[in-house]
């Protein structure tokens, strides 16, 4: 095991336009895991490190490609993919510093932002780890019937995503409930000899 911890959503199809309070909320989400080891060890570990790579990508995404930071402006400075190494930035070290300024104080925030709400539904943070204890891995259903629905309206794409799982559930269901129908159904043509006698 890597020793690589986190939560995993899995959508239908890819969202293109995103806001940028959109993003943050899936920075929070991604910092959740780091945050509830705070709250509830009082440490971290290295469970983290995919979840950071995400983050520090999401943000330095928001500022040097989205032009959504005001203090950087409407400016955008996309890595060349092409690029080898040793490649020089479009923009100054003065740029460079105020971008990396910008980033750690984006997710500063957003980290604060995470333990409030954390600690705020701690109840709900003991439940799920409990049941993470018991089960070690947990779906949407396992949340809902934990915690209950989400305060807030959901996302499109997710509810789509999830009025598509339901449906199919149901599909499967039933078709294992006619599967197991026929099969405790006798044959054509089969007779049920039992009991009788056949005459000599």
């Amino acid at each position: 095991s890597s020793g690589a911890l986190g939560f995993a959503q899995y959508l239908p199809r890819e969202v293109f336009l995103r806001t940028q309070d959109q993003i943050m909320d899936t920075v929070c989400m991604a910092l959740a895991g780091r945050a509830a080891e705070e709250i509830m060890f009082g440490n971290v570990t290295t469970g983290a490190s995919d979840d950071l790579k995400r983050v520090t990508q999401m943000v330095y995404s928001t500022i040097q490609v989205y032009g959504m930071n005001k203090r950087v402006g409407q400016v955008a400075f996309p890595k060349d993919q092409n690029a080898m190494g040793g490649e020089s930035k479009p923009y100054s070290d003065a740029t460079a510093q105020v971008i990396d300024e910008e980033a750690k104080k984006v997710v500063d925030a957003a980290y604060q932002r995470t333990l409030d709400l954390l600690r705020d539904k701690k109840e709900d943070l003991m439940k799920v780890a409990e049941l993470l204890i018991e089960k070690e891995t947990i779906t949407h259903d396992d949340v809902l019937s934990l915690i209950g629905e989400r305060p807030f309206k959901g996302d499109k794409t997710y509810d789509d995503f999830i009025m598509a799982r339901k449906e199919t559930v149901i599909v499967d269901s039933d078709s294992d409930a006619d599967a197991d129908k026929e099969s405790s159904e006798p044959n054509e043509g089969d007779n049920d000899n039992t009991g009788q006698v056949t005459p000599g």
